[in-house]
């Protein structure tokens, strides 16, 4: 098991279908740490009211985080627009994870860091949130398919593909919003004294510089499944859990894909049986 002083993960949105919950169990199971942010966007309280979805596997996750609580590690959670229900409740205490607005996260080598979802620099969310309600539903379409997709594709040994990374790819506005997002947490960031933010929202991992800021995004656990974790330098790192883990993903291949398989591969030998009698 890898020990960190610190590990930042967000945008998990345990409560629907797209969830990597198998993935991220594995990883905390793996990974232990001083403290644990949960930078927002960890339960979807949008899809939970549209129509329930909780697996035991969703169940997993939870429970690993409150065992790392139980096991003194110190757990804060930053609620995001998903889960701004627990917004309500600044300072509270639960199970051992403190909820609070925002942080002020101070690394070993001395770098502060502000720690945000994000949220509040969407200007979608901030003044449009019907249409973010909009395009939340057609983002959980994308996520629907891609993995449907994925699953033909790793029958015949193929590398994961991501049909929403892909669409936000190909669209010249997409890239251009994030980065506008990027850029106006930087701006923030700098004018309130920080060497750098931390955040999530967007699920788009990065560690770049903009302008003398660290701009750090945790990415999600519904396609990229990634995490921020400082090493004991102070140092924050990237970790692109999906692809030191394939063969994690081999056993989430439903049974009936496998029989499905079976089946599209014996059939042209079976017609050709025939035709020859």
């Amino acid at each position: 098991m890898a020990h960190y002083p610190t590990i930042f993960i967000s945008d998990i949105h345990l409560g629907t279908r797209g969830c990597s919950a198998e993935l991220l169990t594995h990883f905390l199971r793996k990974n232990s740490c001083d403290t644990l942010y949960l930078v927002g966007d960890i339960f979807d309280g949008w899809q939970i009211k549209r129509s329930w979805h909780w697996p035991s596997s969703h169940n997993e996750v939870v429970h690993q985080i409150l065992k790392k609580a139980r096991r003194g590690t110190r757990v804060v959670f930053i609620p995001g627009n998903h889960d701004e229900v627990m917004r309500s409740f600044p300072g509270i205490h639960f199970g051992g994870i403190e909820v609070k607005d925002q942080d002020t996260f101070t690394s070993r080598n001395g770098k502060k860091y502000l720690v945000t979802h994000g949220d509040q620099f969407d200007t979608v969310i901030a003044h449009a949130k019907w249409l973010a309600y909009l395009g939340d539903r057609a983002y959980g379409a994308l996520i629907w398919l891609s993995p449907k997709i994925n699953r033909l594709l790793r029958l015949w040994k193929q590398e994961y593909w991501s049909l929403s990374k892909w669409s936000k790819q190909q669209v010249k506005q997409a890239v251009s919003y994030i980065g506008k997002f990027e850029q106006l947490l930087a701006d923030d960031a700098r004018s309130r004294g920080f060497d750098g933010v931390v955040c999530g929202h967007i699920h788009h991992a990065a560690i770049r510089d903009l302008d003398g800021i660290e701009y750090v995004n945790t990415g999600d656990w519904v396609e990229s499944c990634t995490a921020i974790v400082e090493d004991p330098n102070g140092n924050l790192r990237l970790i692109d859990w999906e692809a030191q883990n394939t063969a994690i993903l081999e056993h989430r291949i439903e049974p009936k894909a496998r029989k499905w398989k079976a089946r599209v591969l014996s059939k042209p030998l079976a017609r050709t049986e025939k035709e020859q009698a």
